[in-house]
This record gives C-alpha cells, structure tokens and sequence, in this order.
C-alpha cells in the first residue's frame, strides 16, 4: 500500500515527531509512505529523510496560497498513490480537495491537536469551523487522537461513522532515565547536582499557558525551571520572568528535538558534545544543544499547566522517564484508570496551584532526587500498537468508503468515536494565520 502523508510543516512539534515513529514501523505492515509538507521542511524534514522515506517541500506561501493546490495536486496524481493522509488544519483542508481531485479515493486526516476555543493558539471562528467542516466531508475517514477529541469532532457535527479514535504513540527507550545523561545536560546548562529542576515542554503559545508555570517558578526559591519549545511567546515569558526576579531560575531552551537517532542536532547522550555550555551564557543560545529526553533526564518534575490538551504526550514522556508529573489537563492519562498512571497527578491551572504544588514536591525533593517506575500507561500508549491500528484504518478505509465500523481493530487502542465526548481544532506546527 502506497500512502501520501501531507502536513503543515515539519520544524520540530509533536505532531511532526509522531508522523516521523509511524513512518519508521508501517512498513512492516505493509504500508510505504512519501510527505509533502506545505511549508517549514525543518529538522524533522531532514529526520525522515535520514530514515529513507522521500519529503517534497511544495513552498506554500501562507494559507490563501491558492496556487499551491494545482502544484498539490500534480503531485498526489504523479505518485499514483492508494491513499492520502493529511496532518494538521491547512494540510486537511487543501490536502482532502487534492486528494479527490487527483482521484484518490481512500482520504485519512488525523486531528492531532484540537482545542475547544482555538486553532493554532488563536480564537477559533464560526469561519474556520465551516470551512473545515465543508473539507471534512471530501475525506473517508477523520482519526482522533483521544475520545476528548472524537467528541469535539461529533459536537461539530462530523458524523460518527466516519470518526475512530487511534491515540498518539510513545517510543518509551527514547526517554528512559540515564544518570549519565542527567549529569552531562545539567553540567552543560550550569545547573548543580543537588538543585530541584521542574522541567516543561511544548509550544511557547498562550493556550499552553506557561506564564502560569514562570509565575509559581517565581514564586518558590529553590526551584529552576527548564521549558523547551519554541513559539511566540518566548521574548514575553523571558521578560516575565526577569520581571518577576526569576531570571537566573528560569531557562528557556528554545525548539529542542524530540531525541530520535538521526533527528538534526541530537547526539545519543541528549547533547551535542561539540558544544561547550559555559554557566553564564543566555538561554536563547541554547536551542538545539539539548533534546527533550536530556532535558526530562535533568528534571526532578515535569509540569504541564496547560488547562486544554487534545491528548499530552509530553506528559507521557515525561512518565516514561520516570518523573513525577503534575497535569492541568492530559486525555492520554485522564481517560484511563488512575492505576495506570500513580506518578501523574492534577493540579489547578493557576500560579497559586502550581506553586502550591512545586513546594510540596520541593520538600519531598529534600530527601533525595527520585525516579518512578515506568508506569502502565506507557506501555498502553507503544508507537507500534499504534501503527498497526493505523494500517488498519487505512486498510477499512480503501475497502468501505464510509470508514471502519463498529468493533474494527483493537479495542484497547481504537474505537469508534460514537460515544466519546470533548471540541475545536489547534494546529501544533503552524505559524500563520488559520485558512479562512
């Protein structure tokens, strides 16, 4: 089976990331993939190019770039492609008119990131919604990444016979704890040995809400905070953070890739060892020396404050490092019996909350650094059960048009979306203003 992927953009994201884990296992069951992505070919575009599988850059020049969808659908037609999987808002809208265009039947979109208010860390408007809902009905098969999602979707009035929920994947050796690790990231980014480290990872957008998490920073002596991600936010949250008297406590690490072998920039121990850290340099400087398993070996907590999710997987890879994690918001975790995740607990979204929280786990912190074991929840979220349940989607969609039906592929990681509930759609890799 030959499968065209689309996507926003490929710079670093959790989105961009996943598509790179499901390229590397659906060959084995027998699905082959190629990417075009509409802009931004970053370093994830150079990951899957390292690991084989070829990336066309179709350079998109915003989102009312209408002359980019006969180019889009030029290329579908070429590869003479089974079926076509689209990622992210803009890739969905344009990527599902070209796909039937171009005469491929078998339309696959995954809603990776959406929110109940906002699309791309903006407003969600009646007109985005409609747009995306008159695109929607030109795919066969619409994926969510959780039941919260699934039901953002229904609530939309996407119908159920054409929504199943596969959840995002984890490859849980990427981020297994490593002292030797914890030390060489703390000694490059001037931390000591002995200081409580609350670590932080995703977009530096307001949705995600880490100006909560610089406030309690700020409010609790002892504490560093570590935030890796990129985004619009970050001039504003290093001055929050100076402001607030913080500025030496507080390191933001800018875009760090999410640790693959072959990933742009990583070396295996979660640090370019070409690069020499000195103690006093600016956090701005660091992006690209750390990847997001070095920076959770470094941290004795993650938190995500973050009040609307579509799914966490930060938060599961945290957890799968080992560390006690506080959450505002994670399905990933929600939607399972809390034996499947001891280490990660709810907190409120406030500065207050958080700070109320970074103190307790402060005091538990005195008696030593610790490591958790690697909870269920992990193992249940393995990137190769979801790419098995994905191949099979693909697999129902080319054989019954109106998606997979009741009861198709495993239970424990798919089912169809008739009964979930949740909102609106945020896409992770985007930059620009949403499609009007």
């Amino acid at each position: 089976m030959r499968v065209l992927h689309i996507i926003t953009g490929l710079g670093v994201g959790g989105a961009e990331e996943q598509l790179r884990l499901l390229l590397r296992r659906l060959p084995r069951h027998g699905v082959h993939g190629e990417v075009v992505t509409l802009t931004e070919p970053g370093s994830v575009a150079a990951g899957i190019r390292a690991d084989g599988t070829r990336v066309v850059h179709l350079g998109m020049a915003g989102n009312r770039d209408l002359a980019a969808l006969p180019r889009l659908v030029g290329l579908v037609r070429a590869g003479r492609f089974d079926l076509v999987h689209t990622h992210l808002y803009r890739a969905c809208v344009y990527g599902r008119i070209a796909a039937r265009l171009a005469g491929v039947r078998a339309v696959v979109a995954t809603e990776h990131s959406l929110g109940e208010a906002a699309l791309e860390g903006r407003p969600l408007t009646r007109g985005v919604r409609a747009l995306y809902l008159a695109t929607e009905r030109l795919g066969t098969t619409t994926v969510a990444v959780s039941d919260t999602v699934a039901g953002r979707l229904r609530r939309w009035g996407v119908p159920a016979a054409r929504l199943c929920t596969v959840p995002n994947g984890i490859d849980a050796d990427r981020f297994c704890f490593d002292a030797g690790r914890r030390a060489r990231v703390r000694r490059r980014l001037g931390v000591a040995p002995e200081e409580f480290v609350v670590a932080g990872v995703g977009r530096l957008v307001p949705g995600k809400r880490f100006d909560v998490l610089v406030d309690a920073v700020a409010a609790v002596p002892g504490v560093r905070l570590l935030l890796a991600g990129d985004g619009p936010e970050a001039a504003a949250l290093r001055e929050r953070a100076r402001a607030r008297g913080a500025g030496d406590r507080v390191r933001l690490l800018g875009a760090c890739a999410g640790g693959l072998d072959g990933a742009a920039g990583a070396s295996a121990g979660g640090v370019v060892d070409a690069v020499e850290m000195a103690d006093a340099v600016d956090a701005a400087d660091v992006a690209g020396v750390v990847d997001v398993p070095g920076v959770l070996a470094a941290a004795d907590l993650f938190v995500s404050p973050s009040p609307e999710e579509s799914f966490g997987l930060a938060v599961l890879e945290a957890l799968a490092a080992g560390l006690p994690v506080r959450y505002a918001a994670c399905p990933a975790v929600a939607d399972l019996p809390p034996r499947a995740a001891p280490g990660a607990r709810p907190l409120p979204a406030s500065p207050h909350g958080v700070a109320d929280a970074l103190r307790a786990e402060l005091a538990a912190h005195a008696a030593g650094p610790r490591r958790l074991p690697v909870p269920p929840v992990v193992a249940h979220y393995d990137i190769a059960r979801c790419a098995e349940r994905l191949a099979g989607v693909y697999r129902d969609a080319l054989g019954a048009p109106g998606g997979p039906g009741p009861g198709s592929g495993p239970a424990v990681l798919a089912r169809p979306a008739a009964a979930a509930a949740g909102a609106a759609p945020s896409d992770s890799s985007s930059t620009t203003s949403p499609v009007p």
